[in-house]
Parts: structure tokens; C-alpha cells; sequence
């Protein structure tokens, strides 16, 4: 079965016009992510709504595509501008700036290209050779299980997002929530609908996706001063570049490894793998290192590691439904707009579209490479472009976007509402992550919850049940994870103490 849903994948991957819709994405992606303050998150939520006329698997291919490119475009204004286009690429500013800055923006985006690429693709073969193993896993999980997972993937976010246990817990609960607006889910009963007929089926997922991505990250950007320094000009070598990257195999293979591990973790995302990743390549490489100098192995590592994330993301947000970042939880947003159930759907009758998005991430890397040697003269070109141009078309977008959804004002509204909400909570450090988090995991906990009751006749033991060791070391995780930072000093200090 595993073998022939591969090759339908395949075929559905490099059939037309789906290759068509991957290499507008890659585009489109490598655009927004080259603009600052724009970024795969932003640019995906807006592209969402537009995607409801698309088969699943082609409006998925073209998110994931989007992704894919933002995480090598946002390389492009680091490099140029020392404005990091996407939170991912803020590690390759210290730098791909610098060594702009000597006159080798050419050799910098070379290697950010190179890199990016080339362990992009890399991590996407890795990914359909463990999809045999994820298949057997996924199954595993029930109702039960997938309750106890929603939970654990909200409790890691809200510690790893934003760095405020208390202020994520608080963000995620109030994501939650909001999914609870509308009528209920195992009964037919209205909830905070205030009597408004239009709130009965709550307040759509995608429009506050829209709301916290696009229009408050737009409020943000409208309210500062200066996004950017100083452009530099595109001298140096593209050639030079390209042979820099293998002659450093160690740190390109190591940032690999990093980016493809800490993407797979539920709550990390990119941003915590490019800095892990040039940390690391900093502290090993520190006795011949000129790291923050315009040292190439700044840029490898974490350009190395941002788009195996992506790959490594894919596996929690297609296994069970958990979002490690704010662009894959518009992903995930996607792929319940569509019908689908992350889960054993998408690794049972659903298998071909799984296996088609990873072929088109290895496609999306190959084009990648291709795309990004080809911009790289005319770069300086996409970090041009007037914020006071981008910020009301994409408010306007949003607006339209969110209506065409149901047709409905309401939504509009909270597009509005929830990007205000989601400005002042940037503004504050609350996590938005955490709380799109809560809203999008919100009805898949409260489901699973109640049909879980129903199975042990509303015994609560079912959540902590012996004799299934699976159940029971979920449940076990959540305690952990919640506890963890609050025990973790007085633990760590006992052993100290200890020795």
C-alpha cells in the first residue's frame, strides 16, 4: 500500500498544473519572505482563503510551497538589508551582513541558496524513508491519545514560543477559548453566541489566522520607524559562493541534522534550529571562527538548517495534528479547511497526498536552487518594494479573504478584532503561537475529549490508564512539560548539591 500511494504521490506531485501551483508558491514565498515584516506566516495566512476553489492537494502543495521559499527568501533581505525577512533567517544577519557589507553579497546568497538547498532536499528524502516507521506510530492513536496530544502540543508551546510559561498558558487558554464560540460539538448547544445567529458556527479558524498573521503583523510594520539599514550592492561570486558550502561538509551536514531534529519537536520551529544550529557551528569552530565578521559557516548553519525544519515540522503537524510554528499552524489550518485529519487519515486512506506533499517539499528544493542562483543579481530588487504599498494591499486582501470564506461579516470582523488583539499581544510578548495554537487544537481536544468519556463510560482513569503504556506516558509528558520549568532549578541545584 505504502509503495503504490508513493507512486500516485509522485505522479500527483510532477502532474500539471499542481508542479504549476508548487513553483508559483516557491515564487511567491521566496517574494514575501525577502520582504521584512511580510514572511511565511503572514503570506500563507493570506494565500488560505484564496485556496477553497483548489483540490486539497494542490492548495497543500502550494502552502507548503510558500513555506518552503520564504524560508530561503527571508535570507535575502538579512543578507542585503541586515533585516531578516523571516524570524528564521535573524541568525544569518550576523553574518550574511557583514559580509555583504566587504563587497560578497554575490558569495553570501550563494551559499544562504546552497545550504538552504541542498539539505532541503536531503531532508526531504529522510522524510519518506521514515514515513514507513510514522505510518506504524500514527495508527497507534486513538481518541484517547489524540486528547492527551492536543493538550501536550499546547503545553509545549506555550514554554517554547515565547520564553513567559505564565503569559503563554494565558494565551493559549484564551485561543481556546475562542474555539469554544458557536454551537458545541457533541451537542447541540450554542455557546457565547449572545444571540447573533452568525456566531452559531463560531468564529472561523482561517479568518483569525488572517487576523493574528496578517493584519497585526501589517499594524506592526506600520508603526515603525525604519525596517531596515542601509541596502548593500550585489557584488562578489556566485561560483565562489557555491564551492564555499562544500568545502565545509562537517558544519552543512551538522546544521542538517540540528534543523531536521528541532523541527520535529512540537513548539521549536525555525527560528530555535537556525540559532542552535549557528551557536553550535560557533562553539566548535571558535579557535578559527570569525563568526559575526562575515564568517561563511554563520551563514551555512543556520541557512543549512531552516529548511530541513521544514521537513521535520511536516512530521508532527501531519502525524497528529501539532503545529511546531506559526506557519505550520496555517498549514494546519489548511489542511482541516480542506476536510482532512491530520492523523491516520492522512497515513491510511489519504497516504498518496502525504507521500505528494514530501515529493513536492524535494521538488520545491530542486526549484529552489534553480529560482534562487537566477535571482540573485536582480535581489536587491525585491527588498525595494514601499511598505506603504504592501501594507493596505494586504490588509485589503485579508478582508476579502476572511468574507469569502462563508460570506459572512462576522468573520471580517474578527479579522479586524483578533489582528488588534494579536498587535498588542506582540506588542505585550504573549505568544501568538500559543494562542492560534488554542484555537486550532482547541476543537480536536474538546472532541476527542468527550468521545473518549463516551468509550470509558465517563471514567477519567481512561486518560491515565496502566495498561496502555502509550496513554499513560502521554499524560505523564504533559505533567512534565508543565512542571518541568518550575521543578527543574530545585532538581538541577539537588544535584549539584549532590555532588
Amino acid at each position: 500500500m505504502a509503495v503504490g500511494s508513493l507512486i500516485e504521490g509522485i505522479s500527483i506531485a510532477v502532474s500539471w498544473p499542481v508542479i504549476g501551483w508548487m513553483a508559483a508558491g516557491l515564487l511567491a514565498g521566496i517574494v514575501m519572505g525577502a520582504l521584512p515584516g511580510i514572511g511565511s506566516p503572514v503570506g500563507m495566512a493570506i494565500v488560505l482563503p484564496l485556496t477553497v476553489p483548489l483540490d486539497p492537494t494542490p492548495a497543500l502543495i502550494l502552502l507548503i510551497s510558500i513555506y518552503s521559499g520564504a524560508m530561503f527568501g527571508g535570507s535575502i533581505a538579512a543578507i542585503l538589508l541586515n533585516a531578516p525577512g523571516t524570524e528564521s533567517a535573524a541568525a544569518t544577519t550576523l553574518d550574511g551582513y557583514p559580509m555583504a557589507k566587504k563587497g560578497l553579497a554575490k558569495n553570501a546568497l550563494a551559499i544562504a541558496t546552497t545550504a538552504s538547498a541542498l539539505n532541503g532536499f536531503v531532508a526531504a528524502i529522510l522524510l519518506v524513508l521514515i514515513s514507513p516507521i510514522l505510518i506504524e506510530v500514527v495508527l497507534l492513536f486513538g481518541s484517547v491519545e489524540y486528547f492527551l496530544l492536543a493538550i501536550l502540543g499546547i503545553s509545549l508551546i506555550t514554554i517554547v514560543a515565547d520564553g513567559s510559561i505564565v503569559k503563554g498558558i494565558v494565551a493559549g487558554a484564551f485561543g481556546f477559548m475562542i474555539s469554544t464560540i458557536g454551537v458545541a460539538i457533541m451537542s447541540p448547544t450554542p455557546r457565547y453566541a449572545f444571540g447573533q445567529l452568525a456566531l452559531y458556527d463560531g468564529i472561523n479558524f482561517v479568518a483569525a489566522l488572517i487576523g493574528m498573521f496578517a493584519f497585526a503583523e501589517m499594524m506592526k510594520l506600520a508603526v515603525q520607524d525604519q525596517i531596515a539599514e542601509d541596502a548593500v550592492g550585489i557584488t562578489g561570486s556566485i561560483t565562489d559562493g557555491i564551492k564555499t558550502v562544500f568545502q565545509y561538509p562537517k558544519t552543512t551536514i551538522k546544521a542538517g541534522v540540528i534543523g531536521m531534529l528541532i523541527g520535529a519537536v512540537p513548539g521549536s520551529g525555525a527560528t530555535t534550529s537556525t540559532f542552535v544550529a549557528y551557536a553550535e557551528e560557533a562553539r566548535s569552530s571558535a579557535a578559527d571562527g570569525i563568526f559575526g565578521e562575515g564568517d561563511p559557516r554563520g551563514i551555512i548553519a543556520p541557512e543549512g538548517a531552516n529548511n530541513p525544519t521544514v521537513s521535520g515540522s511536516l512530521v508532527p503537524t501531519l502525524s497528529f495534528g501539532i503545529p511546531g510554528s506559526g506557519s505550520t499552524a496555517v498549514f494546519l489550518g489548511g489542511i482541516l479547511m480542506h476536510g482532512l485529519q491530520p492523523g491516520p487519515q492522512l497515513f491510511g486512506e489519504q497516504l498518496h497526498i502525504t507521500y505528494a506533499l514530501f515529493v513536492s517539499v524535494f521538488l520545491g528544493n530542486i526549484l529552489i536552487l534553480a529560482v534562487g542562483y537566477s535571482v540573485i543579481p536582480y535581489a536587491s530588487a525585491i527588498t525595494k518594494i514601499d511598505t506603504d504599498i504592501i501594507i493596505p494591499m494586504v490588509i485589503v486582501l485579508s478582508f476579502i479573504g476572511a468574507f469569502s470564506l462563508r460570506r459572512n461579516w462576522f468573520d471580517a470582523f474578527g479579522v479586524l478584532a483578533l489582528g488588534i488583539i494579536g498587535y498588542y499581544m506582540v506588542k505585550y510578548k504573549f505568544s501568538v503561537i500559543a494562542f492560534v495554537l488554542g484555537i486550532v487544537l482547541g476543537p480536536i481536544a474538546e472532541e476527542n475529549f468527550f468521545r473518549s468519556l463516551q468509550l470509558s463510560g465517563g471514567g477519567y482513569g481512561i486518560f491515565v490508564n496502566p495498561s496502555r503504556p502509550l496513554t499513560l506516558s502521554i499524560s505523564i509528558l504533559i505533567i512534565v512539560v508543565l512542571i518541568g520549568p518550575f521543578v527543574g532549578p530545585y532538581v538541577k541545584n539537588a544535584i549539584n548539591n549532590f555532588r
